[in-house]
């Protein structure tokens, strides 16, 4: 049986933090950045957890 294949987009997109967990970016600032406020727009600079909901299925899509 041939081995799993990682998905490719979670490896580039996700990082491991050292206690294990998964760092991300947030949703909703990639365009039509005009009609979000200043203050929307600082906040999704920043990056968040995972959820511990899908913690699982991203471990998953990472090996």
């Amino acid at each position: 049986m041939p081995k799993m294949k990682s998905n490719r987009g979670a490896r580039k997109s996700l990082r491991e933090t050292a206690s294990g967990q998964f760092k991300r970016k947030k949703a909703y600032k990639s365009h039509i950045l005009t009609s979000k406020s200043r203050k929307r727009k600082r906040n999704l600079r920043s990056a968040t957890l995972v959820s511990s909901a899908d913690a699982k299925r991203v471990l998953i899509m990472m090996q």
